[in-house]
């Protein structure tokens, strides 16, 4: 028997990666799980540029998309803004959480909700990634709070790579296959992951089965992690071919 899941998503408004890259993995999942099926439903909150204010005021609107998803009755919702989420401060992912999931239980649809921030640290707790490189879109102070943010989880940032991308849709038209390179330029030895998109609007999918074949190393992005948490909110195999090893049935 078919089983139906609603996928909620809390996204910034120039977000257009996290409606493709997400519906991307489960459906491909799809085809190993084919009784599992997954539609998917958004809420946007206001931001074009990826500046700390601006992400501020984004976040205010976070609790209106929980309840508007609510009124969906999705199955859990993803909060779909890793540096919204790691700007507020250490460990601000578990207030938002808590938060959110309160304003589904406000609304009679009780609802567990994940943030793409909390799915990442949780990720590399799953993976004993104890010491990891990262790739961030974001220009350098917003790239430290997000590094400074996974260090206050306990995980020690070797290295990392600021691209320095302004514009929240340029983020998303940045091409998948240069991190490859980018990754080349780090010193990945003593890594025990490569953290390849701390960021849910630039695309890495594509890019992923190639860096760990290039580095040897296990390879997780935002969208990933947060696929990871949503399957396990939903009690399901967290497994999707060809995402990487976070997905790959290990953990």
């Amino acid at each position: 028997m078919t089983q139906l899941y609603r996928i909620g998503q809390i996204v910034p408004s120039s977000n257009v990666t996290m409606e493709t890259e997400i519906p991307a993995m489960l459906t491909a999942r799809q085809l190993i799980r084919p009784a599992q099926r997954f539609t998917f439903h958004s809420s946007r909150m206001r931001m074009k540029t990826v500046r700390k204010e601006e992400l501020a005021a984004m976040d205010g609107e976070s609790d209106r998309c929980a309840l508007e998803l609510s009124d969906a009755h999705v199955d859990v919702m993803g909060y779909a803004c890793l540096v919204a989420i790691m700007s507020m401060g250490p460990g601000y992912h578990r207030e938002s959480q808590k938060r959110l999931h309160q304003r589904s239980v406000e609304n009679g649809h009780p609802t567990p909700v994940i943030t793409s921030a909390g799915a990442l640290v949780d990720a590399l707790k799953v993976m004993n990634a104890r010491r990891v490189v990262v790739v961030a879109p974001y220009m350098k102070p917003l790239t430290e709070l997000v590094v400074n943010y996974i260090r206050e989880e306990g995980v020690e940032v070797l290295g990392y790579r600021a691209l320095e991308i302004p514009d929240n849709l340029d983020v998303a038209r940045h091409d998948p296959m240069r991190l490859p390179e980018i990754v080349a330029e780090l010193d990945v030895s003593d890594a025990d992951a490569i953290v390849l998109s701390a960021c849910v609007q630039m695309p890495s999918l594509a890019a992923v089965s190639k860096v760990e074949a290039l580095t040897g190393k296990p390879v997780v992005t935002a969208a990933i992690a947060t696929t990871y948490a949503m399957l396990k909110a939903l009690d399901l195999e967290p497994v999707v071919p060809g995402a990487g090893a976070l997905l790959s049935g290990a953990y």
